[in-house]
């Protein structure tokens, strides 16, 4: 499988590679979303409604794609963001993630849901590495892997606070995610065929070890939580504000709150100390109906002004996407999907292929618009189709 032009020239070109590889069950959690998927189809749709606005005759022979997040240089304005059961997709999952992210410069994002301890990603990165929390497995798990990226080095702390439940993800449910994650082993029986017919991902998952406990949630006394169904492991993992105090006490560096979506849960933020937030739907896998994450970033950007850095999420799949997010007002942007298709049709190969498809974007975008820095868009840069804010 060739990973070059004219076979893989954009992201959608990588999610065709990664649906065919995985089975079912394993692509359809990447892919999918929650009940009727409209908050992930507006995610993507509300890109086509920021116009451009170009400045022609401009020079730009070299485009400057750095920014500084959080205190960190970063060379792309892009980082990669947290993908829970990463290893699920492929046997090294995070660990390609962490070195992919490394190499190239920017940051990446560790979940709590990793199948790789917190350690080994931490080594396999050359550059800077944050920690997305949940609290599943309780406060007693929380505070251990909380001490252990501190003591990994890792800079960041992101907590989540969109999953007091977790979403009604259909795809799930009708490919047996629970069943095949389970221990019963006659349930798994009806979702059998499916995955025999993609051989490669199933001798890579049984050379891997097959089902593995979270490594890096262990419950004092208990040990890893085992790997049980997303359903199941958001259950326990609902966080509150009052929260954040504890997570304070342990944690001095920066914290980023992640799952923002309204300018009272921003300023909230804000009161509470945090030196980021990330505008972001979850992907569209939590509660559907509420507006594409790119719809309501301006009406946020407004709101927290320079009281903290605005970081976005959601349905990025071109690298004129992340030009588009960064016109409205975002420090920098996450890519999720955007990287992990990749990351599922070809482990390290597949990361780096995405990133380059995403630099090879951005810097044509920018030449296009006349701009020779990324930091430089603002915007003057874009405007937007009558009705597209929400506030």
């Amino acid at each position: 499988m060739s990973l070059a032009s004219p076979n893989v020239v954009n992201i959608k070109d990588l999610r065709r590679l990664a649906r065919a590889r995985l089975p079912d069950a394993v692509f359809d959690y990447l892919d999918g979303a929650a009940d009727d998927e409209v908050t992930l189809q507006d995610s993507e749709r509300a890109f086509q409604e920021v116009i451009f606005k170009p400045r022609f005759a401009v020079a730009t022979p070299s485009c400057d794609l750095s920014v500084t997040v959080l205190g960190h240089k970063l060379d792309l304005p892009f980082m990669l963001g947290p993908i829970g059961y990463s290893r699920l997709m492929h046997p090294r999952g995070e660990l390609a993630a962490s070195k992919a992210a490394g190499k190239n410069g920017t940051a990446y994002i560790l979940s709590t849901m990793s199948g790789h301890r917190i350690e080994d990603v931490k080594a396999e990165s050359t550059g800077p590495t944050f920690y997305q929390l949940y609290l599943a497995g309780g406060r007693g798990a929380a505070e251990g892997s909380i001490a252990r990226a501190k003591a990994a080095g890792y800079k960041v702390l992101f907590v989540t606070i969109d999953t007091p439940v977790a979403g009604n993800r259909e795809r799930d449910v009708r490919n047996g995610m629970k069943a095949l994650m389970g221990k019963n082993p006659f349930a798994k029986i009806p979702y059998l065929p499916n995955i025999l017919s993609h051989p490669g991902w199933l001798a890579g998952f049984v050379m891997d070890g097959m089902s593995r406990p979270f490594p890096n949630i262990v419950v004092p006394g208990s040990g890893p939580v085992p790997a049980i169904d997303v359903g199941a492991a958001l259950e326990s993992a609902q966080v509150s504000w009052t929260d954040l105090k504890w997570i304070r006490e342990l944690w001095n560096g920066p914290i980023v709150i992640k799952g923002v979506m309204t300018a009272d849960d921003a300023k909230r933020s804000v009161d509470a100390g945090a030196q980021g937030i990330v505008v972001s739907t979850h992907a569209g896998r939590q509660l559907d109906g509420v507006a594409g994450s790119l719809r309501v970033l301006p009406g946020i950007v407004e709101a927290v002004g320079d009281k903290t850095e605005v970081i976005f999420d959601g349905g990025i799949r071109r690298g004129a996407d992340v030009v588009r997010a960064m016109g409205l007002g975002a420090k920098a942007v996450l890519l999720g999907r955007g990287y992990a298709y990749g990351m599922a049709a070809a482990g390290d190969a597949g990361i780096e292929r995405a990133i380059e498809i995403f630099r090879a974007d951005i810097i044509r975008t920018m030449k296009l618009l006349g701009v020779s820095s990324i930091s430089q868009v603002d915007s003057s840069y874009v405007t937007t189709r009558p009705g597209f804010r929400v506030d």
